[in-house]
């Protein structure tokens, strides 16, 4: 699922200059870490939803956490799609 992920966070934000392997899993999604911003946490919620059916609520109080890494996000991916 981790791979997964991280290959749909490539295709969805069009970063064709990265590779799944590239991605640390651990690391952050924004900032110091891939380097991602507000308009690709819009992007990839929307994408999300597409893809997996799952509703990202902005009032989520748990969203920083989900979006925190690759792996965060795979397993709240994992628990909620339908």
């Amino acid at each position: 699922m981790i791979d997964e992920v991280k290959d749909f966070i490539i295709k969805s934000l069009n970063l064709s200059d990265i590779r799944v392997s590239d991605i640390d899993t651990d690391a952050p999604l924004f900032n110091d870490g891939l380097g991602l911003d507000s308009v690709d946490a819009l992007e990839l919620g929307l994408a999300i939803s597409k893809q997996y059916g799952i509703t990202l609520d902005s009032k989520n109080e748990n969203l920083k956490e989900i979006f925190a890494n690759v792996r965060n996000l795979s397993e709240f991916i994992k628990e909620n799609k339908k």
